[in-house]
């Protein structure tokens, strides 16, 4: 199944985030087409979480918390590797999103 430009998919979640009371904000702005999607939920209490997409063992797209990689859940850590990625791949959308209950408005699973 061909999936929607990353353009749209990122327009789609900063809406359903600003809808809902959050605020989401694009930090990089990647490939229109095909970039891929690194998406930081920060909880404005000195913790965030990262969120990378993935495919699942039936080919569908999910969305990994990447604290099972150690990634967060202090927000320092979370942003050291949001910058690393950012310099490594200059296609990559970065999208922050501040909600104080922790939200992701991921319409994808997620798997912890």
């Amino acid at each position: 199944m061909d999936r929607l430009p990353s353009r749209l998919w990122i327009e789609a979640l900063v809406r359903r985030a600003q809808l809902s009371g959050a605020s989401a904000f694009v930090v990089q702005h990647g490939d229109d087409d095909r970039g891929d999607v690194l998406v930081k939920v920060a909880s404005l209490n000195g913790n965030a979480a990262a969120y990378a997409p993935s495919m699942n063992l039936e080919g569908e797209r999910v969305f990994l918390n990447l604290a099972m990689q150690g990634i967060g859940p202090d927000e320092a850590s979370v942003d050291e590797y949001v910058a690393r990625a950012k310099a490594r791949d200059s296609d990559l959308w970065i999208v922050e999103i501040e909600d104080r209950e922790g939200r992701t408005f991921l319409t994808e699973p997620v798997e912890n």
